[in-house]
């Protein structure tokens, strides 16, 4: 079985290869390590080997684990989808949030941005379609709806819009699906000069996200390994997963 260090350099190889060969700079593209549902201990090893940042995609395990590495200089991520009873919460861990879909979580990001003195850093999240090429398979803005929203981030004065982020559908390649993503973000620049990161990108379809101009790519299972297989929690009343997120692998 690999170490911890190993899968790291074996990742950190494969993100430098892959910008090489889109004859790009490999200080270009950051690599978030996603590390949910592996516990902090696990955080901290990869800290220790200078990795810096980290995703979570429930708002109860992001503020734990932030809670529980405060004497760490690391910077988190939120990467699943985002009640909006949540935002406050998240926004106190001071945590950059991938996934605003939609104008009501852009509001409630932006009130607690306010309280807290200092704007939360957003990816807006596109929806690229699913296996069928249906939309919300994956979360999302529909590509159609993402200059509008984004101009509405741009213009509350608790977020900052650091550009789009978005999950390759299920079923078809990814290439295709990460070039959509690079011309809405291409669009995206001309309206929003400072919106210049794209995050896409996960363990198995990174080099493609890289090709297409991905800036951040979202690891996990290459770094920790295959997370166990646990049932979703539920709440009492709906049945439903509180927090739906983005396979992040």
């Amino acid at each position: 079985m690999s170490t911890p260090a190993e899968r790291l350099a074996a990742v950190r190889q494969r993100i430098a290869d892959a910008a090489r060969a889109a004859g790009r700079d490999p200080a270009t593209v950051s690599l978030l390590a996603v590390s949910k549902t592996w516990p902090a201990d696990d955080v901290r090893a990869l800290a220790a080997l200078g990795q810096t940042a980290f995703g979570e995609n429930r708002a109860q395990e992001l503020t734990t684990k932030a809670a529980a590495l405060a004497d760490l200089p690391l910077e988190w991520h939120f990467v699943g989808q985002l009640q909006r009873n949540k935002a406050a919460a998240v926004a106190r861990t001071g945590a950059v949030v991938h996934s605003l879909d939609r104008s009501s979580l852009a509001r409630a990001l932006s009130r607690a941005g306010e309280e807290r003195g200092r704007p939360v850093d957003v990816f807006v999240q596109v929806d690229l379609g699913g296996a069928a090429g249906e939309l919300a398979e994956r979360g999302g803005a529909a590509p159609a709806d993402v200059p509008a929203l984004a101009g509405e981030v741009a213009a509350l004065p608790g977020l900052r819009l650091r550009g789009l982020m978005a999950v390759a559908p299920r079923g078809e390649e990814p290439g295709p699906a990460f070039a959509r993503l690079a011309a809405l973000a291409e669009r995206l620049r001309a309206d929003h000069p400072g919106a210049t990161e794209v995050s896409a990108g996960m363990s198995g379809d990174l080099e493609e996200a890289i090709a297409a101009g991905a800036t951040l790519v979202r690891v996990g299972t290459a770094l920790f390994g295959a997370r166990p297989l646990t049932s979703p929690r539920v709440t009492p009343v709906t049945g439903v997963p509180p927090e739906v997120a983005p396979e992040e692998v």
